[in-house]
C-alpha cells in the first residue's frame, strides 16, 4: 500500500515517497511536534503478516537504535499504526554512491575519505556486536558532511549463526534471494562465507567493504557474471582483475589494503574494521604517495616528499629493530626507550612471546567510539598504530591467556574473555569489582572478584563455572585483601599481594606465593603494589614509585642478591595497590611513568547538558550528595600526598567548605538525613568498612550506626527518617531502622546490586544490577521486595528519582544522562526513557568510589563529577634487556 501526502502516522504527516526496496517503502515526513524533516521506513501491508519479515523489521529497529556514531544513520523512534510498523529515521540529504558510481569512479581523495568513514561506523556496529551482511554502494548515501552507512534490516548480532543456504535455479533472478533457507544480502559484495552459508563475523563485511572501494576506484565490480551463480563463483574461486591494471596511478598501499580485504578465508583479512581505518588513514596521510614512490623513481623523478620519506625512514628503522630484538640476540647492555603515547595508561599487560601490549586506557579522539569509558587497545611491537578490542568498554586489569591468544579482563561486574582476533566477548564468572587475574595452561584462572575488604583469591575455570576461593586476608597481619595473582612457571605456585588499605599501613604490604594444590603460604618481600616473575630468574616489583629487580629462587620461592632499581617514577594507582608495568620473558620491560592524576570538579548542567556553575576548585572527588533542601553538598575527596579520603561539606549561598572527617583511611559515600542535619558514610578506620553518623556542623564525633565484621556501604536515606539502605559486600541490600538501629534483609539479588534508591514516597526502590551481564536499573516495591520492573534500555547505572517522583534519571552505559517518565504510588510505571544530555564523568577509582552525580529538588538541574583535567599522555618507558643491569 503506498501512503500519500498528508496521511498521518502518528505525530508523523507523510510528504512524498523517497524510494522502495525489499524491506520497505521509505518516504519523506514531516514531525509535527518537532517541526522537523524525518525519514520513515514501512513494512509494505501485503508483507505485515509475514513473520519472518515482520522480525527482520524489528531487528532492524533494535540494531539502528544501538548505533550511534556520525556515519550511520540515527534512528528517532518506532511506532505502528493500523497494522503498520514502521521506523522514524534521520532524513539524509544527497545521493547513494550507487547513484554517484553511475558517473564513473571517484578521485583518490574522496576514495580515502568515505573509506575513512564507512570504515569507523562498521567498526562501531561490530563493537557493538552487529554485522551489517547488505554492504554495498546503494547502502552508503554520500552527503555534504560524508558518508552515511544505511539499511541495517539484514543486519544481525554477529553471534548467531547463518541459516543453511541452497543455491537453487533461482540464482538466475535478477534480485537477491530473501526467502527462507536462502541467502541474505546482494550477491556481487557477499563474502566467500556469505556465499557458503557460513557463521559470519565482522570480516564478512570487511570482504563486501573491500568490493565498495574496489568499485569506487575503478568503477567495476570485482566479481561478474552473466547469472548469481557464475557471480558466487568467481567470489569463491577467483581473483579480481588488478586495479593498477585498470587504474596505474593508484597507490601500491591501497591496492595492497583492498586486496588484503577480499582475501578468500577471513583470517586472511584484516582483524577489524579499526585496523583498516587506521591503514586508509595512514595512506592519506602519507599524501598518497606510499604506493607511487616506486614507479616514480622508475621514472627519474624526485618526488618533493621529503617530510614522508623521513617518517617512513623512522618507521622502518623501528620495524628494523622490533624485527632484530625478535629473532637476535639480546644486547648487552640495558636499553631505554620512550614510546610517546595519545592515551594515559590506567594498567597494561604483555602476552606471553611479549610481542603484543594490551593497555588499558581511553583516547579522546575515540570518545565517539568508547564514550567516557575505559578500553582495552592492543599494540604490536613494530606496527603503525594500535587498535581497541570491540566489547571491551569499561574494562580494567586485562590478563592473557597462556598460548597469548584471548585476553581474559573484568566488565560490568563480570569476568570475561575475548579472542584478540575477533568474536564475540565471553562471561566466565561473576566478578563485581575484580582485582587482577592470571591464567595457566591447564585452563585455570585465579583472580580476586570483590575488592571490599576482607576478600581473597578465588580459582575458576577460563571456560566458566563457580568460583571456588582459594585464599582469605589475615586480620592477625592487618590484611584486608589478597589481589593481582600471577602464576610461576609450574602453573601450581603463584604471586600475589596481600594490603591494607585502612590508613595505608605499608608495614602489612607484600608479596606471597600461594598454591593451588595446598594451602602454603609464603611471604616473599615486602612491597606496595602487584609484582611480576620474568625469566630467566628475577621478581620485579614496587615499593612507592620505584621498581626494583631482584633474582628469585623458584625452589625455595626467595629473593636471593639485593634489590635493583630498574626504573623511577611508576604510575601508582594507590587506592588499589597497582602499578602500571609489565614484563617479558625475552627481556623487555614496559611500564607507564610519570604522574597521571585526572581531576575532575562538580559542575552545574541544566537538561539540555548547558554548563551552569561550579562547586569549589578541581580536585580528587567522588561520591556527591546534594542535600535534600538543594543548598548544601556532600562529597568525599582524596588527598593525594597522605592518601586520606575525608568527607567535605560546601555550601552552595555562601560558596564556602570544610572537612567532615579526620580519621585515617578512607571516609566515604555520604548520603543526608532529610532535613540535611546529619549524614551517614563509611569507613574502614577498622578492619571492615562501618557505617557511621555524624552531624553536619561538625559538633560531634562520629557515632556507629552498623558495625559488623562485613564491608557495608551507604546509598540512600528514606524522607521520612525510618531508614537507612544500604549494601552488605557487592550483592545484597539491606536496612537499618532508626532510632532502634535494627537491621534487615531487603534485596539478595544473584549477581552485584548498587546505587539503590528510595522513592519520595518510601514505597519503592531503585538500583542498578548486572545480573544479566549488563548494568541495567529496576525498580522493586519497599519494604518487602515485590515484583522488579526494568527501566532502563542498552544499559545503565547510578539511578535518582526526581523529588516529585514523576521521573527517574540515570547514566546510560556511555554517559549520557537519561531520564525515564515513572508513575508511583499503590503500582509503579515506566515510560519509554530519553536521552538529556551527553556528560563527561570522571573514571572511577575504586570500588567504594561510585556516585558521581545527584539532581536537584525540581529535577531541572544536575550536579555532576565532571572530568576537568584529564590525565595526560606521558611517555610510556620502554626497557630492552633490563636484566643486564642485574648482572653487573
Amino acid at each position: 500500500m503506498s501512503l500519500s501526502s498528508g496521511v498521518r502516522l502518528g505525530p508523523y504527516e507523510i510528504l512524498d515517497a523517497l524510494g522502495a526496496g525489499g524491506m520497505g517503502e521509505v518516504y519523506r515526513a514531516r514531525d509535527t511536534r518537532l517541526d522537523r524533516t524525518v525519514a520513515i521506513k514501512i513494512l509494505p501491508e501485503q508483507l505485515s503478516s509475514d513473520p519472518i519479515r515482520k522480525q527482520r523489521f524489528e531487528r532492524e529497529a533494535k540494531t539502528i537504535s544501538s548505533l550511534n556514531h556520525p556515519h550511520i544513520c540515527v534512528l528517532h523512534d518506532v511506532g505502528s499504526q493500523d497494522g503498520i510498523s514502521y521506523l522514524v529515521m534521520e532524513c539524509v540529504e544527497g545521493e547513494t554512491l550507487a547513484k554517484r558510481l553511475e558517473k564513473g569512479p571517484l578521485p583518490l581523495e574522496q576514495v580515502l575519505k568515505y573509506g575513512m568513514q564507512i570504515a569507523d561506523a562498521l567498526d562501531k556496529a561490530h563493537r557493538n556486536g552487529v554485522v551489517h551482511r547488505d554492504l554495498k554502494p546503494g547502502n552508503i548515501m554520500l552527503t555534504s558532511t560524508g558518508a552515511k552507512l544505511l539499511d541495517f534490516g539484514l543486519a544481525k548480532p554477529t553471534a548467531a549463526a547463518l541459516t543453511s543456504v541452497a543455491l537453487t535455479a533461482a540464482v538466475t533472478q535478477s534480485s537477491p534471494m530473501t526467502e527462507q533457507g536462502a541467502i541474505v544480502g546482494t550477491f556481487q559484495y557477499m563474502s566467500p562465507e556469505q556465499v557458503e552459508g557460513k557463521e559470519l563475523d565482522g570480516r564478512s563485511d570487511i570482504f563486501s567493504f573491500g568490493a565498495v572501494l574496489y568499485e569506487m576506484l575503478t568503477s567495476q565490480r570485482p566479481f561478474q557474471g552473466k547469472s548469481q551463480l557464475s557471480v558466487a563463483n568467481a567470489i569463491l574461486e577467483k581473483e579480481p582483475a588488478p586495479i593498477t591494471a585498470m587504474k596505474p596511478t593508484t597507490p601500491l598501499a591501497l591496492d595492497h589494503v583492498i586486496r588484503k580485504c577480499l582475501a578468500k578465508t577471513p583470517e586472511d583479512r584484516w582483524q577489524s574494521a579499526s585496523d583498516l581505518a587506521s591503514e586508509l588513514k595512514w595512506i592519506g596521510e602519507s599524501g598518497s604517495q606510499a604506493g607511487l614512490a616506486a614507479r616514480v623513481a622508475a621514472a627519474g623523478k624526485i618526488p618533493s616528499a621529503l617530510p614522508w620519506l623521513v617518517s617512513f625512514v623512522l618507521l622502518l628503522t623501528l620495524v628494523i629493530g622490533a624485527i632484530w630484538w625478535r629473532s637476535s640476540k639480546p644486547p648487552t647492555e640495558t636499553m631505554y626507550f620512550l614510546a610517546p603515547m595519545q592515551l594515559p595508561a590506567s594498567d597494561v599487560a604483555l602476552s606471553p612471546n611479549g610481542h603484543t601490549v594490551a593497555v588499558v586506557g581511553y583516547w579522546e579522539s575515540a570518545r565517539e567510539v568508547i564514550g567516557t569509558r575505559n578500553a582495552i587497545w592492543i599494540y604490536e611491537v613494530g606496527s603503525q598504530d594500535w587498535r581497541s578490542l570491540g566489547g571491551t568498554e569499561g574494562a580494567s586489569y586485562p590478563f592473557w591467556s597462556p598460548d597469548g591468544k584471548a585476553l581474559a579482563f573484568f566488565a560490568e561486574g563480570k569476568l570475561k574473555k575475548l579472542e584478540v582476533s575477533g568474536g564475540p566477548v565471553q562471561i566466565i564468572c561473576d566478578a563485581p569489582s575484580g582485582r587482577g587475574g592470571t591464567w595457566n595452561r591447564d585452563g585455570v584462572i585465579v583472580f580476586t572478584p570483590n575488592a571490599t575488604l576482607g576478600n581473597g583469591l578465588y580459582r575458576v575455570s577460563a571456560s566458566g563455572g563457580i568460583p571456588r576461593q582459594i585464599s582469605k586476608p589475615d586480620p592477625a597481619r592487618g590484611e584486608e585483601s589478597h589481589r593481582y595473582a600471577m602464576f610461576l612457571p609450574d602453573g601450581s605456585h603463584y604471586l600475589y599481594l596481600a594490603a591494607n588499605f585502612s590508613g595505608r599501613k605499608e608495614e602489612v604490604d607484600g608479596i606471597f606465593v600461594g598454591s593451588l594444590d595446598s594451602n602454603e603460604k609464603r611471604f616473599v618481600t615486602a612491597a606496595t603494589s602487584n609484582a611480576a616473575y620474568a625469566a630467566p630468574g628475577y621478581l620485579l616489583f614496587c615499593r612507592g614509585k620505584t621498581l626494583f629487580a631482584q633474582h628469585f629462587d623458584l625452589k625455595r620461592f626467595a629473593l636471593t642478591g639485593e634489590p635493583t632499581t630498574i626504573l623511577t617514577e611508576i604510575q601508582q594507582l594507590p587506592q588499589v595497590g597497582r602499578a602500571v608495568f609489565a614484563a617479558s620473558n625475552d627481556g623487555l620491560l614496559i611500564a607507564q611513568t610519570g604522574s597521571q592524576v585526572a581531576l575532575s570538579q562538580p559542575l552545574w548542567f541544566d537538561r539540555k547538558g548547558n554548563e551552569l556553575g561550579a562547586v569549589g576548585k578541581p580536585g580528587v572527588y567522588g561520591n556527591v550528595s546534594l542535600a535534600p533542601n538543594g543548598k548544601t553538598v556532600a562529597v568525599n575527596k582524596t588527598d593525594m600526598e597522605s592518601l586520606n579520603t575525608d568527607v567535605w561539606i560546601y555550601e552552595l549561598q555562601r560558596d564556602s567548605s570544610k572537612r567532615l572527617t579526620f580519621s585515617p583511611g578512607f571516609n566515604v559515600m555520604p548520603i543526608w538525613n532529610p532535613d540535611a542535619s546529619r549524614l551517614t558514610f563509611a569507613s574502614n578506620r577498622q578492619l571492615s568498612v562501618d557505617l557511621f553518623i555524624k552531624k553536619a556542623d561538625g559538633a560531634q564525633e562520629e557515632q556507629d550506626l552498623v558495625r559488623d565484621e562485613n564491608d557495608k556501604f551507604p546509598y540512600d536515606w528514606s524522607r521520612d527518617g525510618r531508614y537507612v539502605l544500604f549494601a552488605i559486600g557487592s550483592s545484597n541490600l539491606e536496612f537499618v531502622t532508626l532510632p532502634e538501629l535494627k537491621t534487615g534483609l531487603f534485596l539478595k539479588v544473584p549477581s552485584a546490586v548498587r546505587n539503590a534508591q528510595f522513592s519520595p514516597d518510601e514505597k519503592w526502590v531503585a538500583y542498578a544490577s548486572n545480573e544479566t551481564g549488563k548494568w541495567e536499573i529496576y525498580v522493586t516495591s519497599f519494604p518487602e521486595a515485590r515484583g522488579r520492573w526494568q527501566v532502563s534500555t542498552g544499559g545503565g547505572e547510578q539511578p535518582r528519582w526526581r523529588r516529585d517522583g514523576k521521573e527517574l534519571f540515570y547514566l546510560s552505559s556511555d554517559g549520557k544522562m537519561m531520564a525515564a517518565p515513572v508513575t508511583i504510588g499503590t503500582n509503579f510505571d515506566a515510560g519509554k526513557p530519553i536521552e538529556l544530555f551527553q556528560t563527561s564523568p570522571r573514571q572511577p577509582m575504586s570500588y567504594n568510589d561510585q556516585v558521581i552525580y545527584d539532581v536537584g529538588p525540581d529535577g531541572q538541574r544536575f550536579l555532576i563529577l565532571t572530568q576537568t583535567k584529564q590525565a595526560e599522555g606521558v611517555p610510556m618507558s620502554v626497557v630492552l634487556n633490563w636484566a643486564a643491569k642485574l648482572n653487573k
